[in-house]
Order: structure tokens, then C-alpha cells, then sequence
């Protein structure tokens, strides 16, 4: 199976859902470190509606000014462009699969999809 994470090296909950992720027998990761190659705002909108989730579900507040930009109560478009164009606006980790995607909050979440 293949896996890809959008991580943050930096972040402790994107580490371990990345650990999960080695240590299942089987998967074949790709990381992207989303901070560094963002992903699109359709990419975004595709991992948000795989995941069963809106795009203010999966924007990053705690050290951000999301709030502050009225992003919570945004529209979808003007919340994924805003990601898009500031990635440190995406709530970390999202992983994808052929069994769908994950906002991995907390990290276990990653079991649904593999």
C-alpha cells in the first residue's frame, strides 16, 4: 500500500503518525514536507472531502493568525487559498491512501486508512 504524509518534521504528533506509517509492514511512504512544497488548493480540497472534513476543520490556529483573517468562518475557497498560499495555515499531519485521507489528530487516527 501506498502512503503519503504531508509532514512537518518539526511537529511531535507528525513524527509518530510518520513512525506509525515505517513501521506498518507493507506501506510505502512519501513524505512531503508540505511546509517546503505546499500543496495545491485542490489538492487540499481533495484530502479535506476524502477525509470528511470541511477546510476549517483542517486549518492550523494554534500559532497562526487564522483567527485574526476571520479564516474559521471563511468560505472553503478563501480558506484553501489561504493554505495554499501560507502552508503553515494546514493542521498537520494529512496522510493519504487508497483507503483515504486523515487529519492525523491524534496520530492513531492513521490506522482508518491503512
Amino acid at each position: 500500500m501506498k502512503a503519503t504524509i504531508w509532514h512537518n518534521p518539526a511537529c511531535g504528533t507528525s513524527r509518530k503518525t510518520l513512525a506509525i506509517l515505517e513501521e506498518t509492514p507493507g506501506v510505502e511512504v512519501t513524505v512531503v514536507e508540505y511546509l517546503k512544497a505546499p500543496p495545491s488548493a485542490e489538492k487540499l480540497a481533495q484530502l479535506y472531502s476524502d477525509a470528511g472534513i470541511t477546510p476549517q476543520q483542517g486549518l492550523r490556529l494554534r500559532g497562526t493568525d487564522a483567527e485574526e483573517r476571520g479564516l474559521p468562518t471563511a468560505d472553503d475557497a478563501t480558506v484553501l487559498a489561504a493554505m495554499a498560499a501560507e502552508p503553515k495555515l494546514i493542521e498537520r499531519p494529512l496522510v493519504e491512501t487508497e483507503r483515504g485521507a486523515r487529519l492525523c489528530r491524534p496520530q492513531e487516527k492513521v490506522h482508518e486508512i491503512l
